[in-house]
Parts: C-alpha cells; sequence; structure tokens
C-alpha cells in the first residue's frame, strides 16, 4: 500500500471544526447537553420548604456548653460539632425566655447530628416545653434507648399525660426501679405520676404518689418547693383546705431560704414545729470535769436536728407544673 492509500484510509476530521474547539474542560462540556446518568444520581436534592438554621451570635462559642456535652460530640467532624455544640448553647440560652426559638435550635442540632444521646434528648426537652408531646415522646424514648439514662423518665411519662393517655403514662412510670433514680429524678416522677392518678380520678392514690421520703420539709432541697406545691395542690381536691394551706406556704417560704436569705430558714422550720435548737450554757473551764471515757454507740446522743441542708442543684427535667 502506497502512502497516498494509507492517509486516503485514516479517518477524516470533520470539517468546518479545528482542533482547538474539542471540549477541553467542565466549562465547555456544560454546553453539550444533559450529563450522563450516572452523574445526575449523585446530585443532592434540596427541599424548598425546609426551614433555615436560626442565626447563632458570634460571640457563642463550643465552650459555652459542658464539657460532658462536647465529648459526645467529638465523634463529628470538628465543623459540624462547633456547629451543634453553639446550637445546643442556644437552646440553655433561650429554653426559658423563648421556648420556640430554642426548639428550633435544637431542631437545627438535630439535622447535624441526628444519632447523638445528648441532641435527641435536647430535642425532646424542648418539644415538652413547647407542647409538642407526640415529638416529645419520640425522642426522648430515643436518648433513653441510646444512652440507658432514665433521667428523663418524668417528661416521657407526662408526655403520656399530655396525649390524653393516663394508663399508659402509669405503665411508663414503673420500667425503672425508683431506688435507682437520683432523688430529683424521683420527685419529678412522683409529680408526675400523682398527676396522671388525678387524671383518672384516683385522687387518694394521687396524694400517696408524693408521700416520698423526699417530702421532708425537715431537710429542702432545690426539688422541694414543686413537690410541696403538688402536695398542696392535691390536698386542696381532697377538701383539705388547712393543711394544703400549711404545705403550700411551706413552699413559698422553702423557695426563699433557697434563693439565698437563711434567716428564713428556721420560720420554716418552726412551721412544721421541728425541734428547736437548745441554748448551750456558757463554757467554764473550772467546772471542766475529768475526761470520761465514753462507749462509741452513746457519741452524739440526744444532738438536734440541724434543719434546712445545703440546696442540691438539679437539670432540667422537672414536668414543669404539668
Amino acid at each position: 500500500m502506497t502512502d497516498d492509500d494509507k492517509r486516503r484510509s485514516r479517518p477524516q476530521r470533520p470539517t468546518g471544526r479545528s482542533p482547538r474547539d474539542a471540549p477541553a474542560g467542565r466549562g465547555q462540556r456544560q454546553d453539550q447537553g444533559e450529563r450522563p446518568i450516572w452523574q445526575q444520581r449523585v446530585e443532592m436534592q434540596r427541599d424548598p420548604n425546609r426551614e433555615k438554621s436560626p442565626i447563632i451570635p458570634e460571640s457563642i462559642t463550643p465552650n459555652d456548653v459542658d464539657m460532658v456535652v462536647r465529648v459526645q460530640l467529638k465523634t463529628l467532624t470538628p465543623e459540624n460539632a462547633e456547629m451543634v455544640a453553639r446550637h445546643l448553647a442556644m437552646v440553655s440560652l433561650l429554653i426559658d425566655q423563648d421556648p420556640e426559638l430554642a426548639h428550633k435550635h435544637a431542631l437545627s442540632a438535630a439535622r447535624r447530628a441526628g444519632r447523638i444521646a445528648v441532641v435527641r434528648e435536647t430535642v425532646g426537652v424542648t418539644a415538652y416545653t413547647v407542647g409538642d408531646y407526640a415529638l416529645a415522646l419520640r425522642e426522648l424514648l430515643a436518648h433513653r434507648r441510646i444512652s440507658g439514662s432514665n433521667d428523663q423518665l418524668p417528661l416521657i411519662v407526662d408526655s403520656e399525660r399530655g396525649m390524653n393517655r393516663p394508663d399508659r403514662a402509669l405503665k411508663m412510670s414503673r420500667e425503672a426501679d425508683r431506688k435507682s433514680l437520683s432523688p430529683a429524678v424521683r420527685v419529678n416522677l412522683a409529680i408526675a405520676t400523682s398527676g396522671a392518678r388525678l387524671d383518672l380520678g384516683e385522687n387518694e392514690l394521687a396524694l400517696s404518689e408524693l408521700e416520698i421520703p423526699e417530702l421532708n420539709p425537715a431537710k429542702v432541697f432545690d426539688y422541694s418547693p414543686p413537690l410541696f406545691r403538688a402536695y398542696s395542690d392535691t390536698l386542696e381536691i381532697l377538701g383539705k383546705s388547712a393543711e394544703a394551706k400549711k404545705w403550700a406556704d411551706l413552699a413559698e417560704r422553702a423557695q426563699v431560704a433557697l434563693a439565698g436569705k437563711p434567716e428564713d430558714v428556721f420560720e420554716v422550720v418552726e412551721e412544721i414545729e421541728i425541734p428547736k435548737f437548745t441554748e448551750r450554757p456558757k463554757f467554764d473551764p473550772a467546772s471542766k470535769p475529768a475526761f470520761e471515757k465514753k462507749p462509741f454507740g452513746d457519741r452524739g446522743s440526744g444532738k438536734p436536728n440541724r434543719g434546712f441542708d445545703g440546696p442540691g442543684r438539679t437539670g432540667r427535667s422537672a414536668p414543669r407544673g404539668r
């Protein structure tokens, strides 16, 4: 075959197009029609109705949440963990003043970290606060399943009440050993369970649900005022107005005492007729007796009651008077 025959057998370049017209980059390919199917499959579909995340002030940083929370977020990428932590910090700031906005921040955190236990817990608490009991129940049950914690059991029980299911609320309240719960959680659970009894018209049983060891006016903690008020309200329903007023007054005095006015503590103690302190005689060195060894069991006998202990600190899990 001659050289002329070889040249004639080669494929000819299309006429009217130079080599410079060949596609050389992504920008040129876009004008040549639709992309291949395999590229279209990975294209992200965005929901136009999806609500945007609320704005977070620049002053809010991940350091505004507890270290325990930040540890749970370490499974996320650093950038994602930072945004989730800032949303959770906003929830803590807004939960009392603007529950609706706090709930939006919680939902934004959940869109970024829906498998983190503390995020599910936060969504459940904010949903309960705004009255979305179905969402609260779903999220708090998910939190308990992920973490194994029963700390939010009172809110789970009260969410069942919010959905007009008091029988189911009582059933849920028996799913944990109350002795294993902290005092604050045990008190909140008693209040929620008592409310379920009232929903069913079981008023006497509602009162008995509140008669737990923490119903002790001699030692008042942060959880004591709501427990005293719940006990007072139930007594009022039973027609025991005088006793109900006594516990209502006690709740108010305990609230004042816990707010940092220790002089009112003893007024609360006297209200419930706790024995007063006995006045000790002045010490006279001349009258000091010789040392007498006493058995260990006799030491400290007859010591008067010390009244109020220092206030404890509880988390945000109380059923908020529902």
